[in-house]
């Protein structure tokens, strides 16, 4: 998502909204922008433009000293890459000024019906928002004219505001994605990462949906959206050089697992070139050319290959296989007369695919690798390949790589098809949204984790591209909390695996798939009924009373994705509950070299 730093207090704002914006800058900003209050004009003044924050600190570095403002990186999701659409974006009358990270998605209804008379001079959903707060506080108060303004909003925002003719207030925001306040001595930031903060506060606090902010000088106070003013509970901002790597998370597992909402921003800004996916046209026309896809990978990636492989046949209605690595290399199938290989890896030097890689040279068929590691072994020695954009992944157990593998497999199903039947973008970002919007509330599943994984024996349960997703999270669960976990077909307990269920063993259905909800409830049923401890992770279209973890509804390609979350997050706290290395779990390693 997009980065925000706001800051009100002694010290240089300028100084302190740059080196917050820097610290946001992995994130792949296509532009950034800054207000700073001038104490000499009393007013706001705007810089913005295209590019790094680089840019944008040699635009200001002039400007001098300023004790508030806000600042933004963008990652466009309405309209091009200028410094029209950068922000912050202003009122016509200046009035009022705004960073926004989130999307809007009535902002064309809301302009339509509020806003009929009204020029914008930028493509964004974010100027509607700062032109309808601005159109209602021509009859009401200024809080009074946010709040009726965020009421009007669907969608997600995190907002910093300013009003021109209130210069020591700042205003904030919040639903759906994330917004921190920071307080330091004399000082306050605003934030949408906390690494932003880091060094200049000593506490801070993650806002609730639907509330907003008043900050005056050494004064704040929240509130909901009806003005009632709510408790402020500040917690220890505890950060060490130890943890600067980590984001200031205690293992770098749960690291990685907040960073994928922003990994598929990454991956549309990698793949999209002037609002048109970018995947290299002799890649596609080779695999248009073959007769089958055969996927080779290994663990997590072998996962995300055969959640690739439903979506390649369901869009492209081409056939495709999935084989073990280690397997291929010393008992390849029967092949087509025109195969296509994709092999995919994490660390692009897995030795089982490397000796799969000779093999298949020696056929003259095409190749291409999926991976993380653009100068790694596989990259360099196919015909093509893919990057999945997923930066460092430290823990072994892998997490962000393997959203990313999938993320990217299913851009080149769309190219494959050659069929713009949806809206790729907007359901990319809609997903992201989704998945910032459960991980705020991660810690939730700690307590689900607590009262459920308290066997040494647990199954995975789906139908579909469930079932997939239930071997994956199977892996995980044992891999770093040595908690056996099988992951199966829900069809297939009643032949013979159902004979495993005993009192209170764990049993987690997914169900995101409505032609076949009903049978997988039903399989739940029947393990319930033989004494198994049950859980649902669903989505939000097909929830029943009752259910454990319920996810938005996002595209049913994308949906993997999606629910893969709540099931990384049990393992990480079922081994975080028994004391064991989270980022280093035993025998294992991050980069499989022998065969």
């Amino acid at each position: 998502m997009c980065g925000i730093v706001g800051y009100t207090g002694k010290r240089d704002a300028k100084e302190i909204i740059l080196n917050g914006l820097y610290r946001l800058e992995y994130r792949g900003y296509d532009s950034a922008g800054i207000s700073l209050y001038n104490q000499q004009t009393k007013r706001y003044e705007l810089y913005k433009d295209a590019g790094r924050v680089d840019h944008l600190a040699r635009i200001v570095e002039d400007v001098p000293y300023s004790n508030s403002g806000i600042g933004h990186t963008r990652w466009a999701t309405h309209g091009k890459v200028n410094q029209l659409n950068a922000h912050p974006h202003m009122s016509k009358n200046n009035r009022f000024t705004i960073v926004h990270n989130g999307v809007i998605e009535n902002y064309k209804n809301l302009r339509d019906t509020y806003l009929q008379d009204h020029r914008f001079s930028s493509e964004t959903d974010t100027e509607v928002i700062v032109a309808l707060i601005d159109y209602f506080s021509h009859t009401m108060p200024v809080k009074e004219a946010i709040t009726t303004t965020l009421k009007r909003l669907q969608g997600s925002y995190a907002l910093l505001i300013l009003d021109q003719e209130e210069p020591s207030k700042m205003y904030a925001a919040k639903h759906k994605s994330p917004l921190l306040i920071g307080r330091g001595k004399d000082d306050y930031v605003v934030a949408s990462d906390l690494m932003a903060m880091v060094g200049v506060c000593d506490a801070f606090i993650a806002l609730e949906d639907e509330t907003f902010v008043v900050i005056e000088a050494q004064k704040i106070i929240l509130y909901n959206l009806d003005h009632q003013p709510q408790s402020l509970q500040f917690q220890t901002l505890d950060y060490t050089d130890e943890l600067a790597d980590k984001g200031a998370h205690p293992h770098y597992m749960i690291k990685e697992i907040m960073e994928q909402p922003i990994i598929i921003r990454r991956i549309l800004e990698k793949y999209f070139s002037e609002e048109k996916l970018a995947l290299d046209p002799a890649l596609i026309k080779e695999i248009k050319a073959s007769e089958r896809i055969y996927i080779l990978a290994a663990g997590t990636s072998m996962h995300a290959g055969y959640v690739a492989k439903t979506m390649i046949e369901t869009i492209v209605r081409m056939p495709v296989e999935v084989h073990i690595a280690s397997e291929f290399a010393y008992h390849p199938p029967v092949l087509s007369k025109k195969p296509f290989f994709m092999l995919i890896s994490q660390s692009g030097e897995t030795a089982d695919l490397v000796a799969c890689l000779k093999k298949i040279k020696a056929l003259n068929a095409k190749t291409c690798t999926v991976t993380n590691v653009k100068t790694s072994t596989l990259a360099r020695e196919a015909d093509f390949t893919l990057e999945i954009y997923a930066g460092p992944e430290i823990a072994v157990a892998s997490t962000k790589a393997y959203t990313a593998q999938i993320a990217v497999l299913v851009l080149l199903a769309y190219a494959l098809s050659g069929k713009e039947t949806w809206d790729i973008r907007y359901e990319y970002s809609k997903l992201s949204q989704a998945m910032e919007s459960f991980l705020e509330h991660y810690e939730e599943m700690h307590q689900i984790t607590k009262q459920t994984f308290t066997k040494f024996h647990a199954f995975y349960i789906g139908r579909g591209v469930d079932y997939y997703v239930g071997l994956e999270a199977a892996l995980k669960l044992k891999e770093i909390s040595y908690i056996h976990t099988e992951g199966y077909a829900a069809g297939e307990l009643k032949h013979g695996t159902i004979a495993l269920i005993e009192d209170q063993t764990p049993v987690i259905a997914l169900i995101t798939t409505k032609e076949v909800a009903l049978n997988t409830r039903s399989n739940l049923h029947e393990v319930a009924s033989r004494g198994a401890n049950t859980l649902t992770i669903v989505t939000e279209s097909l929830k029943e009373v009752g259910d454990t973890v319920v996810l938005p509804d996002v595209h049913p390609y994308l949906t993997p994705i999606l629910t893969v979350l709540p099931t990384q997050l049990f393992a990480y706290y079922a081994a975080l509950e028994r004391g064991l290395d989270i980022d280093k779990p035993r025998n294992l390693a991050k980069s499989v070299t022998v065969e």
